[in-house]
């Protein structure tokens, strides 16, 4: 059905005539499947496809990132995953902000298969974010390239400080998918 179809059946489903109680219904359905296509619509970068969590647990250092409201003035920055009991990852955010520790704790999970770098994060239950893994050196697990839909990004290693070619190198695909990489922040570690 063309878009024009589809606004001419909502305007006959929500013509004044009808009664209210049924042109609201008809606008809370409208609400609900309109947000579920746009949802589909702006979906992030894939996943890597070769993923190994528990090579993945431990510390990682953020090496660059997108500036967002929940990070904003933090340096030393790191993030520690670990296993919890019930299969779902304990997340650990840390860093300063003029001298002062933050601290973050929030739990992931696997979004599908568990090979599959694609998992969902919260930090404040029941919302929960992607967390989709972009890049990684799968054979050291040293460093990775994680975002969260289109807005968020960051860059990550094992070691404070990481080789400029491989940062580089990174940045590039970022751009490359569509990431304003002219926006990253490189952390201070």
């Amino acid at each position: 059905m063309s878009r024009f179809g589809i606004a001419v059946v909502c305007t006959m489903l929500l013509h004044p005539d009808r009664p209210y109680r049924f042109r609201l219904r008809i606008s809370a359905i409208i609400g609900v499947f309109v947000a579920l296509f746009a949802r589909a619509a702006v979906k992030g970068p894939e996943p890597i496809a070769s993923f190994d969590l528990n090579r993945y647990l431990g510390t990682w250092y953020e090496i660059a990132r997108m500036p967002s409201r929940f990070e904003r003035g933090l340096d030393s920055v790191t993030a520690t995953y670990s296993l919890r009991t019930d299969g779902s990852v304990k997340v650990v955010n840390q860093g300063s902000r003029n001298g002062k520790r933050s601290r973050a704790v929030g739990r992931a999970k696997f979004t599908g298969r568990s090979d599959v770098g694609a998992l969902r994060v919260t930090f404040f239950a029941p919302f929960y974010a992607d967390y989709t893994i972009l890049d990684l050196d799968t054979a050291q697990y040293r460093w990775a390239m994680v975002a969260s839909g289109r807005k968020y990004l960051w860059i990550l290693s094992r070691t404070p400080a990481l080789d400029f070619e491989i940062v580089d190198s990174l940045v590039n695909r970022a751009a490359g998918l569509g990431f304003e990489t002219d926006r990253l922040y490189f952390t201070r570690q």
